[in-house]
């Protein structure tokens, strides 16, 4: 009886812990990388001739998402991509009704670290992450940094030069990457690894290296109408985009290039310069994170994800025009006018919550477990909220209903996973979507959408993805069905105060963006 109990000990040993060991040596690592206002289409993978060669070598081996959706603003997409829930429902900046990407997998013995722009309360480290090193800020100077810079929740002070060169943070940004990595892995730890990269490029102030911007100059001298045709047609002469969905038309508030005085033609060219640079270094860090797991043996079996925040930016706020863009003292924004450019062919801009404003570039990367063709590209809708589900089933994590004092909200997002495996995914019923006084509802192929609370518009997205034919007065019934639910879950899901429940107004509002300083947060 005595050896019978000891065999059925051992039994239970190798039952409770085999599977555990198993499960860690196959789960993959993770690595979420977060672009800052950076629109649909400035990659070269969507249809941009910024270099972006490391990005596009992981959409060409990997998959890329035409119909993924954020927030349209800064904060608010961080929420959603860490809590997997919609922005005010897990409490806003505070994140007090919602667990992080970091506490859940931290809980199923994940190493967890985060870089870069974090903009919400407190600090990375007190909401689940083991490392950080960033800035707290929505916006800094890329050169100086701000006083917001932690290392580890504690003050780190910005410097002139960093691992032997100039100081850009764009560059400290994988500089810690690698070494929080670097680290992990000398510690012989056998813990699978999520890392949040979360850049500030290509949000204002436009500053980048001097020799960065230079390569650019003179390519944009021909102007954003010829950009966004430019960018259209590769986007349709590559298969990313059907021929159905018609270019959006040039908006009332961005003047035709040709219109514009020769110093005016000048001045904007030379902004987009420094935007494309921006871009450009931070596609090339993104190669150095690439080569450094690869030189670690990491790399087949990490998944990597890149995204961005929102749509492109419209907001006017340069200050210090006649100082160059490699100067610390500059402060250079480009407004709508490129941003058309950068959201080609959708409508409207970051804060918007039509396609311009909502969509983003998705790139899933993972050699060991994406089942999709190698430069695949799907169709099927996906959200940032969306992460947190699919980390947990990739981590066969747990998702908690209460963190110390919070009480965690139900989880809003679906996996993603089934995508990967080149499944069709059961879609969300509805999705919903939400800031200041723009409002939008996904229900398949249909969505609603007003802008600064102008009344409500529909859209068959099937057809007409670029939001072109209002069909809202042929099909009143739905758009009455549409909006009840979009109230429904603002009141009852996200939690929105009765300030911001207000109806529609009856007619389209008046939208302009040139010269915009009307929201001073670089939310």
């Amino acid at each position: 009886m005595k050896n019978l109990a000891f065999v059925l000990s051992i039994l239970a040993v190798a039952v409770f812990f085999g599977p555990r060991f198993s499960g860690a040596a196959e789960r993959p690592n993770i690595v979420l990388i977060m672009a800052d206002d950076l629109g649909f289409a400035d990659l070269g993978c969507y249809g941009s001739e910024i270099e972006t060669p490391n990005l596009d070598a992981l959409a060409a081996d990997g998959l890329r998402f035409t119909q993924f959706y954020n927030t349209a603003k800064c904060h608010s997409s961080r929420v959603s991509l860490l809590t997997g829930l919609y922005c005010d429902q897990a409490g806003s900046e505070s994140l007090k009704r919602g667990a992080t990407i970091a506490e859940v997998l931290g809980a199923s013995d994940y190493f967890t670290a985060m870089v870069g722009k974090w903009h919400l309360s407190k600090q990375p480290t007190d909401f689940g992450f083991d490392r950080y090193w960033g800035h707290l800020s929505g916006a800094t100077n890329f050169f100086t940094g701000d006083d917001t810079f932690r290392l580890d929740g504690e003050v780190w002070e910005v410097p002139k030069t960093l691992n032997g060169k100039p100081f850009y943070t764009t560059d400290a940004i994988i500089d810690f990457a690698i070494d929080f990595l670097g680290q992990h892995f000398e510690s012989e730890s056998e813990k699978p690894f999520l890392l949040y990269t979360a850049f500030n490029a290509p949000h204002y102030p436009l500053q980048a290296p001097e020799e960065a911007v230079k390569k650019y100059d003179g390519r944009y001298d021909g102007g954003w109408d010829n950009l966004r045709a430019t960018r259209y047609r590769k986007q349709l002469d590559t298969g990313l985009l059907p021929v159905k969905w018609q270019m959006s038309a040039r908006p009332d508030h961005v003047p035709a290039w040709d219109s514009l005085s020769e110093e005016e033609r000048q001045w904007e060219a030379d902004r987009m310069e420094v935007f494309a640079a921006m871009v450009d270094v931070l596609d090339q860090n993104v190669g150095r994170l690439v080569k450094f797991l690869k030189e670690k043996g990491q790399f087949e079996n990490t998944l990597i994800l890149f995204c961005s925040d929102n749509g492109a930016c419209p907001f006017e706020r340069t200050r210090g025009r006649f100082k160059e863009p490699w100067d610390p003292e500059s402060y250079w924004t480009y407004d709508a006018s490129w941003a058309n450019a950068g959201n080609t062919p959708f409508r409207l801009y970051k804060q918007n919550q039509h396609e311009g404003g909502i969509s983003s570039p998705l790139i899933v990367h993972w050699p060991t477990g994406l089942k999709t063709e190698p430069g695949s590209v799907t169709h099927q809708p996906g959200h940032l909220i969306d992460f947190m589900a699919t980390f947990i089933d990739l981590a066969g994590a747990r998702y908690p209903e209460q963190i110390g004092d919070r009480t965690i909200d139900p989880l809003q997002g679906l996996s993603l996973l089934p995508i990967f495996k080149g499944e069709t995914r059961e879609p969300h019923e509805s999705l919903y979507f939400h800031f200041g006084t723009d409002r939008a509802l996904r229900q398949g192929k249909w969505k609603l959408a007003s802008a600064k609370q102008g009344r409500w518009e529909l859209y068959d997205l099937d057809a007409d993805r670029t939001e072109t034919n209002d069909l809202a007065a042929l099909y009143p019934d739905r758009v009455k069905a549409m909006s009840d639910e979009w109230f429904r879950m603002a009141k009852d899901i996200d939690r929105l105060p009765p300030k911001q429940l207000k109806p529609v107004k009856n007619k389209l509002s008046e939208l302009s963006f040139r010269k915009d300083t009307s929201s001073g947060s670089a939310k």
